[in-house]
């Protein structure tokens, strides 16, 4: 028989407030900390869970002794307390009380010694029910939905298609890294379609939560882990909802959103006024643009890899050396922008992006505001997204854009700032700057009446 292990001290309390914590967005160490157990012990239950709290855990009958009072009792029964003295103090039967003196004693040594977290952790292994997953019992229901998720992939004649070679490494995919290629149906999908596929077969049918159950959670034993990678998000764990809602970025502030923003920018009839934005290339590479928006005219950053950039390992909590971390980014703004006459340096609206993080010390530096789109909406910086669209003819997607120096980017800015444009009357970018800096220098007239 296997061994049930190591007695634990009682543990539902703390994993209740534990799963409390996370739902409530806390990381696995800040909530285990929270609920005074240790970091690594935190982590063993998310992941043994997959991410997810156990339905267990809710809150205890009363028809049931509680630890507390197993505790009383064990305190009680030391003091030699009778079992009809010790059922009175418990306000419980002393049927109840001797069975749980006669069922969840010690026996280590061969004497009876009643201990609280002993009887508890004996009262929880039998209350278990367990239960055998519906995947593990049905062999031809497992067949079908490892199918549906990991399948292979065929052309027109029916040959298979194997695609790129990703090893399993028990953590989320690469940002930008290849995906395994499979049948890939969602849970839910294949949940739905056996409904089609077997309208008379009540055995084959299972909801889109018991896949991702026996996908997520360690010891269902139904379907291998693996195969998590089939799924469109391809993460190794669940995500609890709240951790979700806490993803927005910490350096931007409700004063620096573009609702803030004057509303001289939005109508284009003072210029000075930019947008700005990264285009990533291959290998961690890439190139900041910059983007008047009464003009059009722009100017490109040149970002390269920082001292000590390797493909090799990084330092865990290091500095970004790709070369567009928060503090090349600053530095390259107001390098670039400070080339120009005060006037044209007015504000930069940007994306959310983590490599805007000491957008404040780029105001101090420079006296530039600095404002950040809402998350997901491109189309309020809509001049740069047109720009970048038109640079990614010099810089196509999948390509190392490291490679280029500043005077090779400067050249292909002065291309585009050469280029006619429709919406400025056909004439160029650099010719609208041009006009506008005359007509700024130009000396005023006194006048008499």
């Amino acid at each position: 028989m296997r061994s049930p292990g190591r007695p634990s001290v009682n543990q539902r309390e703390a994993k209740r407030a534990f799963w409390g914590r996370i739902a409530a967005g806390l990381s696995s160490e800040d909530a285990a900390l929270a609920c005074g157990v240790s970091q690594p012990l935190g982590t063993r239950w998310f992941r043994d869970a997959g991410g997810m709290a156990p339905i267990h855990l809710g809150p205890c009958s009363g028809r049931y002794l509680s630890f507390a009072e197993r505790e009383e009792l064990a305190l009680l029964r030391a003091q030699e307390h009778g079992v009809r003295e010790i059922a009175r103090r418990l306000s419980r039967s002393p049927s109840t009380v001797s069975r749980e003196l006669r069922r969840n004693a010690a026996t280590h040594g061969g004497t009876l010694k009643y201990r609280a977290t002993v009887a508890q952790w004996k009262a929880e292994r039998a209350a278990r029910r367990p239960k055998a997953a519906k995947l593990a019992e049905n062999e031809q229901l497992r067949s079908y939905v490892q199918s549906r998720l990991a399948g292979t992939v065929t052309d027109a004649e029916g040959r298979p298609i194997a695609g790129p070679n990703v090893p399993w490494k028990r953590r989320r995919h690469g940002r930008r890294a290849d995906r395994r290629w499979g049948t890939c149906w969602s849970p839910e999908q294949i949940s739905r379609r056996l409904r089609i596929d077997f309208p008379h077969d009540a055995s084959m049918r299972i909801s889109h939560e018991a896949i991702y159950q026996a996908l997520y959670i360690q010891g269902r034993g139904a379907l291998r882990r693996e195969l998590a990678a089939c799924l469109r998000t391809g993460r190794a764990l669940r995500v609890p909802r709240a951790r979700t809602r806490q993803r927005g970025k910490p350096f931007i502030a409700p004063e620096v959103m573009i609702s803030h923003r004057p509303a001289e920018v939005a109508d284009r009839a003072v210029p000075g006024h930019w947008e700005g934005d990264l285009i990533i290339g291959l290998h961690s590479s890439a190139i900041g643009t910059l983007v008047e928006r009464t003009t059009r005219f722009t100017m490109l950053l040149h970002l390269p890899p920082m001292p000590g950039h390797s493909p090799g390992a990084r330092t865990k909590n290091g500095p970004a050396l790709a070369g567009h971390g928060a503090e090349a980014v600053r530095d390259a703004i107001a390098t670039k922008i400070t080339t120009l006459p005060e006037q044209l340096r007015k504000s930069l609206t940007w994306d959310q992006g983590a490599e805007m993080a000491q957008h404040a010390q780029l105001r101090i530096n420079i006296g530039l505001a600095i404002y950040f789109c809402d998350p997901q909406k491109p189309w309020q910086r809509g001049t740069n997204e047109n720009t970048n669209a038109l640079l990614r003819q010099y810089f196509p997607k999948g390509t190392d854009v490291s490679r280029y120096d500043e005077r090779k980017l400067d050249a292909i800015a002065a291309t585009l700032n050469n280029r006619p444009r429709k919406t400025l009357g056909w004439k160029t970018p650099a010719e609208a700057l041009d006009k506008l800096l005359s007509s700024t220098q130009k000396p005023s007239v006194a006048t008499t009446t």
